[in-house]
């Protein structure tokens, strides 16, 4: 499901339970309302509240920190791409199909990573024999001097860690503890905006007022969900300058 269909689904079901809340204190006695009760009610109430506050900022802490990691590995496969050329251009005029075929890898492997962007324009993922890969080819030159072998030695060292960290970020798993959380957190906002429509004989300010609150809620569920998408969404990780790294 999407973050917009969650961020809805969690805004209907509280709205929902906000609105079962309104109907349920037209038909109690009032004496469950006031007194000791309603003392009980709000302190079990606070302290749904104070959990929920702490999941929401463990969720929205925990997919930031996700996000920037991602970020800065995206960072550092630019960083990598421009040494990577540059040292083949160090390497001499041997390299230079190299230059050509690297420039050739930088579509392919941006789109094997942001893979609902290539499949949004009809890119097929084809792999690509391991004997014509860049990788291979570094292997395969033939240093004529010490200074060749020490610049195929770097470049070996910088390919190596551009592929492991294309395979890192391909094979990033979903984030199926977030998912768990939020199920729980969604449960206890419906209690916590239950309860609350409960509290007041229902009017136009309270309407408004509890409108905004759940409304804000399930964008901060939505922000979260968007940041656990950093290859796809509204809030992706740009590839620009992936892109612009080698031109």
């Amino acid at each position: 499901m999407s973050p917009i269909a969650t961020a809805g689904t969690a805004f209907v079901l509280i709205l929902g339970s906000a609105l079962t809340g309104m109907v349920v204190r037209s038909r109690l006695p009032e004496h469950h309302l006031t007194g000791d009760s309603k003392d009980v009610i709000k302190l079990a109430t606070a302290l749904i509240g104070t959990m929920s506050a702490l999941v929401l900022a463990l969720l929205f802490a925990s997919t930031r920190t996700s996000f920037e990691h991602t970020s800065a590995a995206v960072s550092r496969m630019t960083a990598d791409l421009v040494e990577l050329d540059q040292l083949l251009e160090d390497y001499g005029p041997d390299a230079k199909s190299l230059r050509a075929a690297l420039r050739t890898e930088v579509g392919p492997l941006i789109d094997s990573i942001w893979r609902e962007d290539a499949e949004a324009r009809g890119v097929k993922q084809v792999a690509k024999p391991h004997n014509e890969t860049v990788l291979y080819m570094i292997r395969e030159l033939q240093p004529k001097n010490s200074m060749q072998a020490s610049v195929q030695a770097r470049a070996l060292q910088v390919s190596t860690d551009l592929a492991q960290t294309q395979l890192s970020l391909f094979a990033q798993p979903a984030d199926a503890l977030a998912s768990t959380f939020l199920i729980v957190l969604v449960v206890w906002l419906m209690f916590i905006f239950g309860v609350f429509s409960m509290s007041s004989p229902p009017n136009a300010t309270l309407g408004i007022v509890l409108g905004v609150c759940i409304l804000s809620a399930s964008a901060a569920i939505y922000l979260i969900l968007e940041l656990g998408l950093p290859f796809g969404g509204l809030m992706q990780v740009s590839n620009e300058a992936l892109r612009a790294a080698l031109r």
